[in-house]
């Protein structure tokens, strides 16, 4: 495994660890499909809401901020892709949610910024 998906793998569990605090129930990881991959699949129990999350993660800012990496083509990517898990697992009146998870790893430190209804 490369670095950068070490590190990918790592801010999805620390993203997931996040989740949990907060008490939504985690339901899948990693959904793939023709039309791309959703990298969290989570319920917001408060909420009443099916949220699809991409956790981006990164080190420093040389490269911007995480969330700038989801650009149009991700996101249209992500929403055909929680439109064909909906379809798939016959899901029918549920709010849906897409959400972005940015994750900072600098010197063992972890910060997380959950940005809901990212697009």
């Amino acid at each position: 495994m490369y670095k950068k998906q070490i590190i990918g793998k790592m801010g999805e569990n620390f993203a997931c660890e996040y989740l949990q605090k907060k008490e939504y129930i985690i339901i899948g990881r990693n959904f793939r499909c023709r039309q791309g991959e959703v990298d969290i699949i989570a319920k917001d129990v408060y909420a009443e809401e099916l949220v699809f999350i991409e956790v981006k993660t990164r080190t420093g800012f040389q490269f911007g901020r995480p969330a700038e990496a989801v650009d149009s083509c991700k996101q249209k990517n992500i929403y055909k892709c929680a439109e064909y898990y909906v379809f798939k697992n016959n899901i029918k009146n549920v709010a849906i949610r897409l959400d972005v998870i940015e994750v900072f790893i600098k010197n063992s430190k972890v910060r997380i910024n959950h940005i809901k209804q990212a697009f």
